[in-house]
């Protein structure tokens, strides 16, 4: 029913604009209002939330470590999972944005008949999640030709490899069937797979569905509908310069996908995808784990902040610590009992 709810919920956005501009020639509200707000939600929200998790204080040295710390000098330390420098912790981020190297590692645990466990690599979720983000890149970089004119050569470097493997007409890129395929199989995970059935939510599983609803109404676009691309430059490089232009031939379907696009990111800033961000501002990561050397401050304490000390604590708690058995460091008064 999570699943069926977002499902449903796509649908219903993607009947907006067929309504709204293929019918009610709302065009300049779909094609013009609507993305130049989603744009400046998506900026604002964006930074809003990386201002805010940048203000936040660590108070804890909390870097998620996994190799050997840095401690005596004939003990060799892991410099990647363990880092201790700012040199380490760069390394270390670079892994995990470009590879994704802590999904790399991730493994399931298995239960079977009795109290069996065990444990298997899971690097399905990897391939999966990489396929997912690079296809994502390269179809974001590829739609630059529509912002920019004359087109940069490193966008037309760019297609030509994209597809290489050249099959009909126009040619299709390798970016798009991987992105569906990826797509699909992390939709297909949540709902298939009990247990991330059972923790996923209508918020896990929307963006899933409306990420594939974008891509399967561009593919359409490309290889059925036949739009006039034209028109379509022209309205998105007058996007691009300010221009409160509609041209003439831009079918109501190119204004589902510029619809949906729009939802994605006004959605964004308030969603999971955050984690774009998010990773960067990570204390788990971005922190150097230097805790045998130095001390690490809590930014938090404050001269003039009251801190509740164990003393305080005793004196306000220590009849019912005696009462429960607990031991203090101060007996009771006389009388107290």
């Amino acid at each position: 029913m999570k699943a069926l709810y977002s499902l449903f919920l796509v649908f219903a956005l993607a009947a907006l604009p067929l309504v709204g501009a293929g019918a009610l020639g709302m065009e300049k509200a779909f094609g013009l209002y609507i993305p130049f707000l989603a744009v400046a939600v998506f900026i604002v929200g964006f930074c809003v939330r990386v201002v805010d998790w940048a203000r936040s204080a660590v108070p804890f040295c909390i870097p998620t470590t996994c190799g050997q710390q840095e401690s005596l000098p004939w003990i060799k330390a892991n410099c990647i999972e363990n880092p201790s420098t700012t040199k380490g912790v760069v390394g270390r981020m670079l892994l995990e944005v470009l590879c994704f190297r802590s999904l790399f590692r991730n493994t399931k645990v298995d239960l079977h008949e009795g109290t069996v466990v065990t444990y298997s690599s899971s690097k399905w979720l990897w391939l999966g999640a990489l396929a997912f983000h690079y296809s994502f890149l390269i179809i974001a970089l590829r739609h630059l030709r529509f912002f920019t004119e004359p087109v940069p050569g490193l966008i037309h470097a760019l297609e030509s490899v994209d597809s290489m493997l050249q099959i009909g007409a126009p040619v299709l890129y390798l970016t798009d069937l991987a992105f569906v395929v990826a797509v699909s199989y992390l939709l297909l995970r949540r709902v298939i797979v009990p247990q991330i059935r059972y923790i996923s939510q209508p918020q896990d599983f929307f963006p899933l569905f409306l990420i594939l609803g974008i891509a399967l109404s561009g593919i359409f676009m490309r290889y059925f509908a036949k739009v006039d691309i034209i028109s379509v430059k022209e309205l998105t490089m007058g996007l691009a310069t300010f221009s409160w232009a509609i041209p003439e031939g831009v079918g109501a379907l190119f204004y589902v996908h510029l619809f949906l696009v729009s939802v994605l990111l006004a959605y964004f800033p308030l969603s999971k995808l955050m984690h774009m961000g998010g990773v960067f501002m990570s204390p788990t990561r971005n922190m150097n784990c230097a805790s045998r050397k130095f001390r690490h401050v809590n930014p938090w304490k404050f001269e003039h902040v009251h801190y509740h000390t164990y003393a305080e604590y005793e004196d306000e708690f220590r009849e019912k610590m005696v009462e429960k058995g607990i031991p203090v460091d101060k007996p009771l008064a006389e009388g107290a009992e």
